[in-house]
C-alpha cells in the first residue's frame, strides 16, 4: 500500500500549466494518473483532483461545495488537463468551473463553491458516533492506500440492508489535503452499498455479471478536518431503479462533529 498512497500523493500535486490565453480568470494544470492494474482512471483520482485545482485556484478560500458530473471514461496513459475558470470571486464566496479533458475529450466537468472562513452559530443533528471498531475488523480495499475497518461485508451476494460505515485514517499528512483525499475515498463503495439491497450480486461483479459506472457526484465540506484523524463514512442507498442508483452519505470525526456530506448516482445495468 505505501507505493499507491505515494502515487495519490503525486496525483494530487498538480502542475501549473502555460496558457495561450492571458486571461486572469482562468488558470490550467496537468494531473498524473494512478497507476493501477487496469487501464481506465478511478473517478475517485478526477475528484480528489478537482478539489486540489479549486484549492490551488482560489487559496484564500476554503472548498465549500463540488459538484461533478462524468462524461467519458479516462486514460491511465495521458495525463489529465483540469481547465478552471473562476466565474465570480468576492470577499466571502468565489464560484469556479472546472473541466477534466484528454485527447478524446471532456472526462468530467464540475461546479465548485468556495467560502471563507466566517464566524456563527455552530449547531449539527445527526446520529452518535459509535467507537472506533476494533483492529481486528480491519479491511482493504485495493484502491484505498489507509487503515480502514468495518463488519459489512461488500463482497456477500446475499440480502441485507443497504447501508455501510467504514472508518478510516490516512498516514500523516499535511490538512490540506484531508477534502480530496475524502473526496477520493467517497468514491469507492457507494455502488457496492446499493447492491447489498439485490441478491445475488455483490461490488466485485462489475464488468461481468453487471454494468456499473458513476455519473455524478456531489460533495459538501461543512468544517476544517483532518484526515489522518480517524473517519466515519456513513452511508446508505435509498432507491436503485430504472438502471440507476443513488447513494448518499456523512463523514463524521470521532468526537462525531459532521465534517463532509456526499451523494451519488450512477449506472447499475444488472442482467434480465
Amino acid at each position: 500500500m505505501p507505493e499507491l498512497w505515494n502515487d495519490l500523493l503525486n496525483c494530487l500535486d498538480l502542475r501549473v500549466c502555460p496558457s495561450d490565453e492571458a486571461r486572469d480568470d482562468v488558470t490550467l494544470f496537468d494531473g498524473s494518473n494512478l497507476q493501477l492494474e487496469y487501464h481506465r482512471l478511478f473517478g475517485g483520482q478526477l475528484l480528489g483532483q478537482f478539489v486540489r485545482a479549486a484549492q490551488l485556484s482560489c487559496p484564500e478560500k476554503s472548498i465549500k461545495s463540488l459538484h461533478a458530473v462524468f462524461a467519458r471514461e479516462g486514460r491511465a496513459d495521458e495525463p489529465v488537463r483540469y481547465d478552471v475558470t473562476r466565474q465570480h470571486e468576492g470577499r466571502s464566496f468565489a464560484t469556479l468551473t472546472a473541466v477534466a479533458r484528454q485527447s478524446r475529450g471532456v472526462l468530467a466537468t464540475a461546479s465548485v463553491s468556495m467560502h471563507a472562513h466566517e464566524d456563527g452559530p455552530d449547531l449539527q443533528t445527526t446520529e452518535a458516533v459509535p467507537g472506533v471498531l476494533p483492529a481486528d475488523t480491519r479491511t482493504e480495499f485495493s484502491l484505498i492506500p489507509w487503515e480502514t475497518r468495518t463488519t459489512t461485508d461488500l463482497a456477500d451476494p446475499g440480502v441485507s440492508a443497504p447501508e455501510f460505515e467504514m472508518w478510516m485514517r490516512t498516514p500523516e499528512v499535511d490538512s490540506v489535503f484531508a477534502p480530496a483525499l475524502t473526496a477520493y475515498a467517497t468514491d469507492l463503495n457507494l455502488i457496492g452499498t446499493a447492491l447489498l439491497g439485490i441478491d445475488g450480486f455483490d461490488h466485485t461483479g462489475n464488468g461481468t455479471k453487471f454494468t456499473s459506472a458513476v455519473t455524478s457526484h456531489n460533495l459538501w465540506f461543512h468544517r476544517p478536518f483532518r484526515s489522518d484523524e480517524w473517519l466515519l463514512l456513513r452511508q446508505h442507498s435509498p432507491v436503485l431503479t430504472h438502471g440507476r442508483c443513488f447513494g448518499r452519505g456523512d463523514v463524521l470525526t470521532e468526537g462525531g462533529a459532521l465534517v463532509a456530506s456526499y451523494a451519488q448516482e450512477a449506472l447499475v445495468r444488472l442482467p434480465g
